[in-house]
């Protein structure tokens, strides 16, 4: 029947199709007032009256298998927001069997049928679904207002917007050179199988990317979102629904982890892995399809986004004020729950002084509550374990006598998972707070010499396994020289006078290598040519006369 059907989804191309003019999306500033505020305060309020049942979504038919589990609201736990049902066995291998059926559909659609629904669902969440994904994120994951917008909103639509413009790029690239009476021409096939998409809680459009950029190439996706983003994640999956995504193209499976590495890494149809997470995780991922390659069809792409400690380094010649508020946001905002999050600091002797009064003259005016307080810059941390996690490393700075806590230090589970934003400073750089990635509002300061800055580079470069985000801050030009070149490895972000946070959609594709990940450069056409297998096409307009070469001539 899948067959069939995709026979009658082959549409003969008639013309040359460009692409609608694509740019970032406008960030919504919801002052006092405006109408966007007005409709996110009537969706919070709309969703935290209600707690629906989300199935698990497997060839567009809901699966309720009865092992249901809660998402509840971050910033006060005792509040359920929604349940859902956990996919078992027979659920996680019926999505890889409706997975690998849809791709013979899906993938006869044309380029332009398939950038239609991503277009389309840009647009669906612009106008029509922009404050109930905001809400939810809010919610479900405790962003303040901004911070759901430019993830929910302006990143979820750049994603879906420009991966479409990525693929036109690649399918466009053909051979330059043809030999007389031949046809060169490369195909850009999606590859044999499924792919799994393992998406976290801190970013939503991480959740509507690493399903989206292997599917605008023509691949279908099990989606496997964390369990505490359940709420938006199901708002993603009606949006593409709406905007004509064929059943089947994107499965819903919330489920555990070990459960998905036990019945789908293993699964001879595996074709890839799209994963942001821990760097643990990641490495039992890679370790899992490594130990069971002859059974797979063809060798699984693993494509990983992983952990990150990273710094901010300052030089004497720096702006230290703007570089106390790039710190600032880059350490606490989201409660320091980016990958991409300051959580080192190395500041020069004869500007701590100032850099410590400005830093803790920002922090004494940050706000923390509820994310329904849209005066709020932080909010509480994401879930239990997280909050557990975090605490830990406040208790080891504050018993290391290396470390002195300057700020916050503070914490409480009472109502929801709330930690106060942190700040140590140590006399010892390789300390545990100074190299283990914690996720959380904690930044740890060394204070060096700044007669010993080219060795204090060469000392953050070998600090952290992690190579993702790092930021420089100097005036003077021969400074940023340096650093660059030094830290040239440390970080696949690198951002000079501007804080380690904050990669846009086409303007700074993202990724960073070490035990930061494979640093496939999501927000590009790096992404995407991984989910594709090329085909080199030549065609021979003339017929052969002899087999013989000319140099085999016996003529004098």
């Amino acid at each position: 029947v899948a067959a069939a059907v995709a026979r009658q989804c082959r549409r003969v191309t008639v013309g040359a199709y460009n692409l609608p003019d694509i740019k970032n999306e406008p960030v919504l500033e919801y002052l006092p007032g405006s109408p966007e505020r007005a409709r996110l305060r009537e969706a919070l309020n709309k969703q935290r009256s209600q707690c629906p049942d989300i199935p698990c979504l497997i060839g567009g038919k809901e699966i309720r298998t009865g092992l249901v589990q809660k998402q509840v609201k971050p910033t006060e736990h005792s509040h359920t927001l929604c349940t859902y049902h956990l996919a078992d066995e027979a659920t996680l291998l019926a999505a890889a069997k409706a997975s690998v059926e849809a791709k013979m559909v899906w993938e006869n659609y044309s380029f332009e049928d398939r950038a239609a629904v991503f277009l389309k669902a840009a647009d669906l969440l612009s106008t029509k679904y922009r404050a109930e994904l905001c809400a939810a994120v809010m919610l479900g994951q405790g962003k303040n207002v901004w911070q759901a917008e430019i993830d929910a909103a302006a990143e979820v639509i750049d994603f879906w917007r420009f991966n479409c413009h990525f693929a036109k790029q690649i399918y466009e690239t053909q051979p330059l050179a043809h030999s007389p009476g031949v046809w060169n021409r490369m195909e850009y096939r999606p590859l044999e199988g499924f792919v799994l998409a393992v998406t976290p809680f801190n970013f939503i459009a991480i959740g509507s990317n690493l399903h989206g950029a292997p599917a605008i190439m023509g691949n279908t996706c099990l989606w496997k979102p964390a369990t505490t983003t359940i709420l938006a994640s199901y708002v993603i999956y009606r949006i593409l629904e709406e905007a004509g995504m064929p059943p089947g193209v994107l499965n819903f499976i919330p489920a555990k982890g070990s459960d998905v590495g036990r019945v789908l890494l293993p699964h001879k149809d595996l074709a890839g892995v799209h994963f942001t997470g821990s760097t643990d995780t990641f490495a039992v991922v890679w370790q899992t399809i490594s130990k069971n390659l002859r059974p797979y069809f063809s060798y699984p792409r693993v494509v990983g986004e992983t952990g990150g400690k990273n710094f901010h380094f300052v030089h004497s010649s720096a702006d230290i004020r703007s570089a106390v508020h790039h710190t600032v946001r880059s350490a606490f905002e989201y409660q320091g729950q980016k990958c991409s999050a300051c959580s080192r600091l190395y500041v020069p002797s004869d500007r701590w002084p100032e850099f410590r009064d400005l830093m803790m003259e920002d922090i004494r005016q940050i706000k923390m509550g509820d994310v329904e307080d849209f005066s709020i810059f932080m909010a509480a941390v994401v879930d239990d374990g997280a909050y557990r996690d975090i605490i830990k490393y406040i208790e080891i700075a504050r018993k290391d006598p290396s470390c002195k806590i300057i700020a916050g230090g503070n914490y409480s589970d009472k109502v929801g998972y709330f930690i106060e934003p942190t700040v140590v400073l140590t006399t010892d750089p390789k300390c545990v707070v100074m190299e283990e990635e914690i996720f959380g509002p904690v930044l740890t300061v060394y204070v060096y010499d700044p007669a010993k800055f080219e060795e204090t580079l060469r000392l953050c470069d070998k600090t952290s396994k992690y190579g993702l985000t790092g930021a420089v801050f100097a005036q003077e030009r021969a400074a940023v020289i340096k650093a660059s070149a030094i830290l040239r490895y440390s970080a696949g972000n690198f951002y000079i006078n501007d804080k380690s946070t904050g990669a846009v959609v086409a303007q700074q594709p993202f990724g960073g290598g070490r035990g930061s990940g494979t640093n496939d450069k999501s927000g590009s056409l790096i992404n995407l040519m991984r989910w594709t297998s090329t085909r080199t096409v030549k065609e021979n307009f003339r017929p052969l006369a002899d087999f013989r070469y000319p140099s085999m001539s016996t003529e004098p």
